[in-house]
């Protein structure tokens, strides 16, 4: 891995035009020199072909750090780190570890390239699909830092989620996170009010955008339709059922249950806890929630989760202090002044 991958890429373009122009002049040479041997110069050979089967510079440099003697979070670590736009700290936060954690484990990364001597080239075109599980987490992780309010992350991650269905199009993985990321994507105008956060629940549906929340669904179709059942499947169907009015919470808890079950998350589990509470079943998803507090002890959505629980079950004290430990780990402004209000309404 290059230190500097930006400027590996201009060396790299330098060489491959010395290296055309040199070709360029042998060819005049030859050219001339059958020319005074009376032969007959018909069209000159083809170059071979050395353009990559990706016809995008960062999609291709994605899959070039996605290398599979990594581990699997090594791979999506080094690469977000190095073209995704993140800071350590942001991956950090995505990987649900602390800053110091991550930092140790890129710096393992570049140490087993180092080691290893793997190469920093492009694979060939069979090679794609043992990289990408890599790639499509990178994709999505990039999405959800856009999510938080960096709209040209998240409009970049699914332009590249696009290129991706065209590179690959039999793979129902990338139809089902480009149609989750499409349908989130159409709901952001309303995830907003001023500066200030809105819940789904409370979202101005006008200000949706309907053609691109069908787009989604279209692409979720094709994905159903190549069998996909993958986590990117199921998470799109969520999304879909989401958007939805009314909102069929029982099925998107259970959902919910069938990708917890794919990916063994607690994340996701806590995201089920959500839809049964939802449904109208507050108290087993207060269980479900107190059974994660020692995995997401640090996760700032365990707590907002908890206290939101508490607070329906008109247990206002508890409710305040979860809210206080979420307000005390959030990062964004939007979702702390949201939890500032949470505390004050509470009696």
């Amino acid at each position: 891995m290059p230190a500097n991958p930006g400027a590996w890429l201009t060396v790299t373009a330098r060489n491959r035009a010395i290296d055309r122009i040199r070709r360029e002049r042998t060819l005049a040479i030859k050219t001339r020199q059958l020319e005074a041997l009376g032969a007959t110069v018909n069209e000159p050979e083809p170059e071979p072909d050395t353009d990559t089967v990706i016809d995008d510079e960062r999609l291709e440099l994605i899959f070039t750090c996605c290398h599979p003697a990594l581990a699997l979070e090594g791979q999506v670590a080094l690469t977000l780190r190095a073209l995704g736009g993140l800071s350590t700290e942001e991956i950090a936060r995505a990987f649900l570890v602390t800053e110091e954690t991550m930092k140790r484990r890129l710096t393992r990364a570049k140490t087993k390239i180092k080691q290893a001597g793997i190469p920093f080239q492009i694979p060939d075109a069979h090679l794609l699909p043992d990289r990408l599980d890599a790639v499509l987490a990178v994709v999505y992780l990039i999405y959800n830092e856009g999510y938080s309010g960096r709209v040209d992350l998240a409009a970049e991650a699914i332009r590249l989620c696009r290129l991706l269905a065209q590179l690959m199009p039999d793979e129902p993985e990338v139809h089902g996170l480009l149609a989750l990321m499409l349908i989130h994507h159409a709901r952001r105008h309303a995830r907003f009010a001023g500066r200030e956060l809105v819940l789904l629940e409370d979202q101005d549906r006008s200000l949706w955008d309907a053609q691109e929340i069908a787009t989604g669904r279209r692409t979720l179709d094709r994905a159903i339709a190549l069998r996909g059942r993958g986590p990117y499947v199921l998470q799109a169907a969520i999304a879909s059922l989401q958007s939805a009015n009314p909102i069929d919470w029982s099925q998107v808890a259970a959902l919910y249950g069938q990708l917890a079950h794919t990916t063994g998350s607690p994340v996701v589990e806590l995201n089920r806890a959500v839809a049964l509470a939802q449904a109208g079943h507050t108290e087993d998803a207060l269980v479900l929630v107190d059974r994660l507090r020692d995995e997401l002890g640090d996760y700032q959505y365990l707590h907002s989760t908890r206290a939101e629980l508490l607070r329906r079950l008109g247990r206002a004290e508890e409710a305040r202090a979860a809210f206080e430990r979420a307000l005390a780990l959030a990062r964004s402004e939007p979702e702390r002044r949201f939890l500032e209000r949470r505390i004050s309404e509470l009696k």
